[in-house]
């Protein structure tokens, strides 16, 4: 009897696994500054948003003007407010800003 081989099954490689993200001082990144996490905190923050905004649409506004009642108004108020302040902020930081040898005279 003439033992015959089997034809071999090509084996599974493993992909090579990716090194950790390492920050400057050879330390990994801090979990919330890692790209997925930065992508699944916008993407949550979204959906977070329009949960929002949909449920406005369920609750009646006791609208003291006619403009609050409109499909998102707190929303988009809330965005132009953070917009302004950051706007605001940067106006203040020009406007206070001292030139590097301030100190040193």
């Amino acid at each position: 009897m003439s033992k015959t081989k089997k034809p071999t099954k090509p084996q599974k490689t493993q992909k090579p696994q990716k090194p950790p993200r390492l920050d400057i001082n050879g330390q990994p990144l801090h979990w919330l500054v890692r790209p997925v996490t930065i992508k699944l905190l916008w993407l949550g923050g979204i959906a977070l948003l329009a949960l929002v905004t949909w449920l406005g649409t369920t609750v009646h506004p006791h609208a003291t003007f006619g403009f609050e009642a409109t499909l998102g108004f707190y929303s988009w108020y809330g965005f132009a407010t953070c917009v302004v302040m950051v706007v605001f902020a940067k106006l203040l930081g020009v406007l206070l800003n001292k030139k590097d040898t301030y100190y040193d005279q």
